[in-house]
């Protein structure tokens, strides 16, 4: 009885261990928190494009990677792609910015 509880502790202790090595990130792999505040990141320059009244934000594509912001997709002029970068900037979490946002 003493035995299987023992070998129920350790198997409950490896099992808890190989689930929360899945939640660790590595050099190419985001951690969950990362993840998560990527994502939020993301939604916060994507409501900065929006605010931003000039500019067709529908149009421009916002993916986050560790802190770094890459916004891509057509405007309409070389002050939109500005608009954009400065309103990006203004997000708090945004380590870097790249700019690959190209003329209609």
């Amino acid at each position: 009885m003493k035995n299987s509880k023992s070998m129920m502790a350790l198997l409950a202790a490896a099992t808890l261990s190989v689930a929360l090595t899945g939640c660790a990130g590595s050099s190419n792999k985001e951690s969950t928190g990362n993840y998560i505040d990527d994502t939020v990141i993301t939604t916060k320059v994507k409501s900065a494009l929006l605010a931003e009244k000039s500019l067709k934000s529908t149009d421009i594509t916002v993916v986050t990677y560790k802190g770094r912001v890459q916004l891509s997709g057509f405007v309409a002029s070389s002050e939109d792609i500005k608009k954009a970068v400065t309103a990006t900037k203004t997000v708090a979490g945004v380590k870097t910015i790249e700019n690959d946002l190209k003329l209609k």
